[in-house]
């Protein structure tokens, strides 16, 4: 297969890439085994590259749409290339291919609490009840038996980032008072910003669709130990996992001033601890 001309960047550079991509690839496995992760080049309409999988696992051979990446090539890469270091897989650059890469509905959800939603979608915001279709759900048609190697595709994706997830060092942390606990005058550090659907809350108005999307969001205090919360918005909008344009969203790096809140869990992942917090009070440095 013939590399791609990339866009926007110089014959030298482009071999350059190419060499370091083929590094990367050494000694992985063959993509007629495992599959092969592909970073797709920007189309009209699309300004971002984007990350597929190529998965020889379906009975019909399949592209699966994972999500978008970054508009410049070596931001994507280096993204792609972060979070499947220790997979298998291959990782290539290939163009967008309209006839091989439209979904037809098979990735479709058709039933429970996330029906609706493509797997991809349950892939970032609840990968245990992906592995739940992939390995529990019971086929009853030809049909239905696509979906679930589709979803075992999908699962493998998941794998792979817990590989990497389960080899990053991770510095020592505890948890934050105890279960029921009242906290207060906390001051707290974004690590991580995940947006996910709330499906009890989605509802169609008319025919618009509209979602409520929730914040869930990593901190840490001045310690390092590990915070969970979760900010509900209360203004819907019309694109899944997507926050309305008057809804604050929060970023990596924001610090966020704690009144009061509940410790509602308390949980242990790969070796750091976990305080999940709710009935959160904002201070007023933080409105």
């Amino acid at each position: 297969m013939a590399n791609p001309r990339l866009p926007g960047i110089s014959e030298n550079e482009q071999a350059l890439l190419y060499a370091k991509l083929n590094e990367y690839n050494r000694g992985r496995a063959s993509f007629k085994e495992v599959g092969v992760y592909l970073v797709v080049l920007p189309r009209p309409g699309k300004p971002n590259y984007s990350l597929w999988l190529y998965s020889p696992l379906p009975e019909k051979q399949s592209i699966l749409y994972i999500h978008d990446l970054s508009p410049d090539i070596n931001d994507s890469l280096r993204m792609a290339s972060t979070m499947f270091y220790y997979s298998r897989r291959c990782i290539i650059l290939v163009d967008y291919n309209e006839k091989r890469m439209q979904s037809n509905g098979d990735d479709l959800i058709f039933f429970g609490k996330y029906r609706g939603h493509f797997l991809h979608e349950i892939l970032k915001i609840d990968p245990a009840y992906l592995s739940w279709v992939a390995y529990k759900f019971i086929p009853k048609i030809p049909k239905q038996e696509r979906f679930v190697k589709i979803a075992q595709a999908y699962y493998s994706i998941h794998l792979d980032i817990m590989i990497r997830k389960s080899r990053e060092k991770r510095s020592p942390s505890r948890y934050l008072g105890e279960l029921g606990e009242k906290l207060t005058d906390l001051k707290l550090k974004v690590t991580r910003v995940r947006l996910e659907d709330d499906p009890y809350k989605t509802r169609v108005n008319g025919t618009t669709p509209q979602f409520f999307v929730k914040q869930i969001l990593t901190l840490t205090d001045a310690s390092g130990n590990l915070v969970i919360m979760s900010i509900p918005s209360k203004n819907p909008s019309a694109i899944s996992c997507t926050l309305s344009g008057i809804e604050h969203e929060y970023r990596l790096g924001d610090i966020i001033y704690v009144a009061s809140a509940k410790v509602s869990r308390q949980y242990e992942s790969y070796g750091s601890k976990y305080t999940r917090l709710s009935h959160v009070k904002f201070a007023s440095l933080n409105v």
